[in-house]
């Protein structure tokens, strides 16, 4: 293989990964902007609602007795009404438990009695701009989410790398891209070191 056809290889490979990575590049660029300035959005407060349910207390008893009482019981919860987020803590005492739910979308909290199965769920849901930040975070994201951050930022270090290739083909550029990048790196250092 020539250097010619390893260079129209990673032209070909740049344009193609390009298609996906500029969309999610747009996407954490945007959050990354909001992150940086939550002020802006600090008027988005969640939208929060209570909901009140009956659980089966056969149902409930069954859910304490397995090996994680707390994710069985908000499965029993959640058969009977929404819940937003993943189990994140589970407090039991006595007939009683409270079950605290996160999520990028939101959260939950629910009071249960375990003797009668009367619970009560107060939901608070993210506003858009809070979910799509939350998601940036990747925190409380399901294994999916976590997949698609994944892929992206090795998408983006392959076009980081495909496009250090590319540069090579550019001799008449090759110097200035390397002083813009070495001037890059020595900008980014500098930052770091006045950060800490």
């Amino acid at each position: 293989m020539t250097s010619g056809d390893v260079y129209r290889w990673c032209r070909w490979l740049h344009g193609y990964l390009s298609a996906f990575a500029f969309l999610s590049l747009m996407y954490f660029s945007i959050t990354g902007i909001l992150l940086n300035h939550p002020e802006w959005m600090r008027s988005l407060q969640p939208v929060e609602s209570t909901a009140q349910t009956t659980v089966d207390p056969q149902a409930l008893a069954a859910a304490r007795a397995t090996p994680e009482p707390g994710e069985a019981l908000v499965r029993a919860v959640a058969a009977k009404t929404p819940v937003l987020g993943a189990l994140k803590s589970a407090d039991i005492q006595g007939d009683e438990a409270f079950l605290r739910l996160e999520g990028s979308k939101g959260s939950s909290d629910v009071v249960l009695d375990l003797a009668s199965g009367r619970a009560e769920v107060t939901l608070r849901r993210q506003r858009a701009w809070i979910m799509l930040n939350e998601l940036h975070k990747g925190r409380d994201s399901g294994a999916p989410w976590k997949l698609f951050i994944d892929i992206s930022a090795a998408v983006f270090l392959l076009l980081s790398a495909i496009g250090y290739v590319l540069f090579f083909s550019l001799r008449l550029r090759l110097v200035s891209s390397l002083v813009v990048t070495a001037v890059s790196l020595a900008l980014m250092l500098g930052l770091v070191w006045l950060a800490t």
